[in-house]
C-alpha cells in the first residue's frame, strides 16, 4: 500500500512540473513576441535588426574631392552675392540674372555634399581656408555690401565676371585631372553656363 502511494506521488509530481514547464514555454514565448511587436512599430526599428552603411565608394581621385570641397564655398560665395542685389538694384536684368545664378549654383552645392558622402568624405564648409580663383575678399564683399544703385550694379558685375572666370577655371583643372564622371559633368556644366554668363555680363558693363 505504502508503494502504491508512492507512485503515485511520483506521478502527480511529474504532471506538475510538465505543465509548470509547459506554462513558462508559452509565457516566454508571448513575452519574446510582444518584445519584437514593440521594438518593430519604434522607429527606425524591424525584424531585422542589423543593418550596415554603404560602404564608400571607390570609383573617384584626389583631383574630383578637391574641387568638390573648393567648389562649394566658391559656390557660397556667389549665392551669398545673387542675394544682395534685389535689395541694392534696380536693374532688372540684373535681378534675373542673380536670382540664375542663385537658382543654378544652390542646387549643386547640394550635389557636391552629397557626391563626397558618398566618397566616404566629410561635409564640405562653406568657409574658405585659402585664397581660390576668382573667389572676393572680405574687404571687398564689405564694399559691395556697403554699395547701391548704379554703383553697386557694376561693382557686383565686375566681381562675378571675376568670380565665374575662377569657377571656369577650376573645372577645367577637373576635366584635366578628374576621374569620376559624375564630377566631370558637374564641371562641364559650370563650364557652359558660366562662360555663357560672363559673356552675358561683359556686355552688361560696358552698356
Amino acid at each position: 500500500m505504502f508503494i502504491s502511494r508512492a507512485r503515485i506521488t511520483v506521478a502527480g509530481t511529474g504532471i506538475a512540473v510538465a505543465l509548470l514547464i509547459a506554462g513558462c514555454s508559452n509565457d516566454s514565448g508571448s513575452s519574446t513576441s510582444g518584445t519584437t511587436t514593440a521594438m518593430a512599430d519604434m522607429p527606425g526599428m524591424s525584424h531585422n535588426t542589423a543593418s550596415s552603411a554603404a560602404p564608400a565608394r571607390t570609383d573617384f581621385d584626389a583631383a574630383d574631392v578637391t574641387f568638390l570641397q573648393m567648389m562649394y564655398p566658391h559656390h557660397a560665395q556667389a549665392v551669398e552675392m545673387a542675394k544682395m542685389v534685389p535689395s541694392r538694384s534696380q536693374n532688372q536684368q540684373l535681378i534675373a540674372l542673380a536670382s540664375k545664378i542663385e537658382a543654378a549654383q544652390a542646387p549643386e552645392m547640394t550635389k557636391f555634399a552629397d557626391l563626397l558622402h558618398s566618397f566616404g568624405k566629410p561635409a564640405p564648409s562653406a568657409t574658405m581656408d585659402h585664397p581660390m580663383d576668382g573667389v572676393m575678399s572680405q574687404d571687398q564683399m564689405a564694399a559691395l555690401q556697403k554699395a547701391s544703385g548704379a554703383d553697386f550694379d557694376k561693382m557686383w558685375l565686375q566681381m562675378m565676371i571675376e568670380h565665374h572666370k575662377g569657377a571656369v577655371t577650376m573645372s577645367n583643372t577637373e576635366l584635366a585631372d578628374g576621374s569620376n564622371a559624375e564630377v566631370k559633368a558637374l564641371a562641364q556644366g559650370i563650364i557652359t553656363a558660366q562662360q555663357a554668363e560672363v559673356t552675358q555680363m561683359q556686355g552688361m558693363v560696358q552698356s
